[in-house]
């Protein structure tokens, strides 16, 4: 009995792994084509601006603009991973540290 849940587990788990794989192919195409969308909007604000000014100077300031977003965004992402202090687990760290000092107390009495 106990057999046969586990393989009923395991094909039940090895079905689930191959929707999970195909979602994960269909979320990597909807970003391809969303990256392929937006390049096609950036295009259209330039071609649009180009309607009023020379066309450098239409392409220009869309970059001007495009670059200012990335630098506030790179540098919020920074704040971000300043605020949150170096990648380890401190709380764990201090728990494990608490454990194995109490042990040690408790071998050495």
């Amino acid at each position: 009995l106990v057999r046969q849940e586990l393989a009923l587990a395991q094909l039940e788990m090895k079905e689930k792994g191959k929707r999970f794989g195909m979602a994960g192919g269909l979320f990597g195409g909807a970003g391809l084509v969303a990256a392929y969308a937006l390049g096609a909007l950036i295009t259209t604000l330039i071609l649009l601006l180009a309607t009023f000014l020379e066309p450098w100077i239409a392409a220009l300031i869309v970059t001007v603009v495009l670059a200012a977003v990335a630098g506030v965004l790179g540098l919020t992402g920074k704040k971000q991973v300043d605020e949150a202090g170096p990648p380890k687990p401190e709380q764990a760290i201090a728990s494990t540290q608490k454990d194995i000092d109490e042990v040690k107390g408790r071998a050495s009495s």
